[in-house]
């Protein structure tokens, strides 16, 4: 049985105030916490999405589209899983959508079965999302404990060299090397350096040795 995270938030964007009535008491009935918008612009001015949230959005509304929308969304970093409606079954805009990231394009009128699978695996991916980003910025925050000599050892551990290569590229001795080696692999919370290239991966980690001297780590956060 689908479970409603109870801090997840539906957001309805539709110029249709029937659609949004409609469509937000079949929601709420179901446990969904609904927030409709009668234009992107009201939805772009007044939401404040959750962490965990999704947005449904009209294909065709004046002044801002649901495509346009999409793409203001993208520019802001509201980076909600969406599903669009269309009464128009327009194939190449549900093809663009997709393409600029859309989970799902249903054609009204939508029903009930169909719309609800789309909420819960939207919601399901905004959780994932979350959970991501979450763990990504604690694993920021270890970076930011480490010395900048465990840094630089922490490229070259990342790099593939051995505790020998390390301690020659940067002039110590081998003993010193495998010091700073357990210290930053204890800070960074892994047991071995196959998990340090795993979270490192996973957060789009990246840690240049010709910058780890005077510069943090540059932390990228690549969830899609």
């Amino acid at each position: 049985m689908n479970q409603i995270h109870p801090d997840s938030q539906v957001f309805i964007i539709d110029d249709d105030a029937a659609i949004r009535d409609s469509l937000s008491l079949m929601l709420e009935v179901e446990g969904f916490s609904v927030l409709t918008f009668a234009s992107a612009n009201a939805f772009l001015a007044a939401a404040q999405p959750k962490d965990i949230s999704c947005a449904i959005i009209d294909i065709q509304m004046p002044d801002m589209d649901g495509l346009q929308l999409q793409q203001a969304m993208m520019e802001r970093g509201l980076s909600l899983p969406i599903i669009f409606l269309t009464g128009h079954g327009d194939i190449p805009k549900s093809v663009r959508a997709i393409k600029a990231g859309a989970l799902d394009f249903l054609t009204k009128p939508i029903t009930q079965k169909k719309l609800l699978a789309s909420l819960y695996e939207a919601l399901q991916m905004a959780g994932s999302r979350h959970a991501q980003l979450k763990r990504c910025h604690e694993i920021e925050g270890r970076v930011n404990t480490l010395t900048n000599r465990e840094r630089q050892v922490m490229s070259l551990v990342l790099a593939g060299h051995s505790c020998k290569d390390s301690a020659r590229l940067l002039g110590i001795s081998h003993r010193t090397i495998e010091i700073h080696r357990s210290r930053l692999m204890e800070k960074m919370g892994v047991a071995n350096v196959l998990d340090l290239a795993r979270i490192t991966h996973d957060c789009g980690l990246v840690v240049d040795f010709e910058d780890s001297e005077s510069v943090l780590p540059k932390i990228s956060l690549n969830i899609d």
